[in-house]
């Protein structure tokens, strides 16, 4: 599968070493909206393989990264391009918010 589980010690290397855009969406196993956004990931995910990478990073595990990153409130997705935050999306939306951020990343 091309989901990529992000870490606070993969992250350099995952994320701001990545050559295409990532996106990251940062969560917990508790979050209730996580988990209605996670099959919108996991199909993105699938659908822009070696285009982008998508993944998901736990907050309660990885809590540097969140920090850092300004993550307060989940779901929370960070959009990467050549290793910096480019976008942001806060919340469950439709699967159509998330797509158009990845276009935008792409084509930008």
């Amino acid at each position: 599968m091309s989901k990529v589980v992000f870490t606070d010690e993969n992250f350099n290397e995952e994320v701001l070493n990545s050559k295409i855009p990532v996106v990251i969406d940062f969560w917990a196993i508790w979050c209730g909206p996580c988990k209605l956004i996670a099959p919108i990931m996991d199909k993105l995910a699938l659908e822009y393989e070696r285009k982008v990478k998508i993944g998901k990073l736990d907050v309660d595990v990885n809590q540097q990264s969140a920090i850092k990153y300004g993550v307060r409130s989940i779901p929370t997705v960070l959009y990467f391009k050549d290793g910096e935050v480019k976008d942001m999306v806060i919340g469950a939306v439709h699967e159509s918010v998330f797509r158009k951020k990845i276009e935008e990343i792409l084509n930008n």
